[in-house]
């Protein structure tokens, strides 16, 4: 019997709540999202661990990205498009210089992204690449194809192997985040490529209001510089400890970490680049990316699903995406079928009850697969990552029951 099974309004438990989540844990009604889910996160100085701004969900039990699903179905299409036609001539090379950066590694979404850029309003896009810790076989093709099939230059940057295990490494032990290097390189590349290239634009594909951060947040299409771009080195985190200490415990140079960390400020303010998301103009629905990638870019689904969910589309390039939506599960209660099972309520592809009987089925499956693989090539012991896990569980989400981890609350 499930303790204080959520039904919106409960009394909260008296136990810890780590990271800052709230203690009292509330579901949205319309999609499988809980308060748990990260917003935003914002790493605390002194200290190893994130402070987490959560999903809001308003007073009549619903969150934030159901809300933006709603405004999105009222938003003016062929007048947005108007706008981004008139940013795309403000910016076209007719010169055949690049005027445009699509980061990627050629899924559905950069697939969708660049493709229309190129061949729907002639822009010249450059596709910029920080890959994968190790590469899926169908993220490789997939990521080929991108480039073979689609028809488009690409930078791809490889960073040291010896220090981004050791930056993956800790990040799993400090903070639980196997994913963070990745993160890193992915949002603080391709502005460093912009600068380098002089290339005024770049486009990421859906803004992150669509999965819950503030609706307030797509207000616009341009990316906060803030976001991407830095003034002290002293005031970053890595793996969940502050550059100085990083170089001196494990000898580390500045030019081993520079590639992970955002562009200089100054540089960005003198080259008037232009952070901006696609989906602000066109309509985003993950589903017809993937059809629009299929048909355009050669992209190919797995034929079998990925481990923690039912799909076979998202999330296919990294050996490690498994376990970035694993982690989440541990410290936030949401597996990776919550988070797809919602959006896909959003977009009216199946019904909530359906996806609270997805989630009960998937949520929070061990990705076994590639377990032993990604432990030996980051140096780390199996036990010792699955005792991590139990760590970082947080009492007011988990408890034990005859040896097993159960969780406290889970969606009706």
């Amino acid at each position: 019997m499930l303790e204080n099974v959520v039904t919106g309004i409960e009394k909260p438990d008296d136990r810890e709540a780590k990271y800052g989540l709230p203690e009292k844990v509330v579901f949205c009604r319309r999609c499988m999202m809980s308060n748990q889910r990260p917003a935003s996160a914002v790493e605390f100085k002194h200290t190893r661990y994130y402070k987490h701004r959560t999903l809001h969900i308003d007073e009549e039990g619903v969150c934030d990205a159901c809300r933006f699903s709603e405004q999105k179905e009222k938003i003016g299409w062929k007048r947005r498009e108007e706008e981004l036609l008139r940013l795309l001539d403000k910016h076209r090379n007719h010169s055949g210089h690049y005027d445009c950066i699509v980061p990627g590694s050629g899924g559905k979404d950069s697939g969708f992204a660049a493709h229309v850029l190129r061949y729907k309003y002639d822009m010249h896009p450059l596709t910029v690449t920080w890959p994968p810790l190790l590469y899926t076989d169908i993220g490789w093709r997939n990521f080929r194809n991108w480039i073979e099939v689609g028809g488009f230059d690409n930078v791809t940057f490889k960073p040291n192997g010896r220090v981004h295990r050791l930056l993956t490494r800790l990040a799993i032990e400090n903070l639980l985040h196997p994913f963070q290097t990745f993160i890193l390189g992915q949002k603080n590349l391709a502005a460093k490529i912009a600068i380098q290239y002089g290339i005024p634009l770049i486009f990421y594909g859906e803004n992150e209001a669509e999965y819950g951060n503030p609706v307030a947040d797509n207000a616009t299409s341009l990316r906060d510089r803030s976001y991407y771009a830095m003034n002290k080195v002293s005031e970053v985190y890595l793996a969940g400890l502050p550059i100085p200490e990083l170089m001196q415990r494990y000898q580390l140079s500045l030019n081993d970490l520079s590639v992970y960390l955002p562009a200089d400020y100054r540089e960005l303010e003198t080259s008037q680049i232009e952070v901006h998301y696609l989906g602000y103009y066109l309509k985003w629905t993950p589903q017809e990316s993937y059809y629009y990638a299929v048909e355009h870019t050669g992209f190919e689904a797995n034929p079998v699903r990925s481990e923690g969910t039912y799909s076979k589309y998202n999330s296919l390039d990294d050996r490690m995406d498994g376990f970035h939506y694993y982690t989440s599960y541990i410290k936030f209660g949401l597996g990776r079928t919550s988070y797809e099972a919602s959006q896909e309520i959003r977009n009216k592809h199946i019904t909530r009850e359906e996806g609270i009987a997805l989630v009960r089925r998937f949520d929070g499956e061990f990705p076994m697969k590639y377990f032993h693989e990604i432990m030996e090539y980051i140096g780390m012991e199996p036990d010792h990552f699955l005792g991590l896990c139990d760590t970082f569980r947080s009492p007011h989400l988990w408890r034990q029951e005859k040896g097993e981890w159960k969780l406290r609350h889970q969606v009706v």
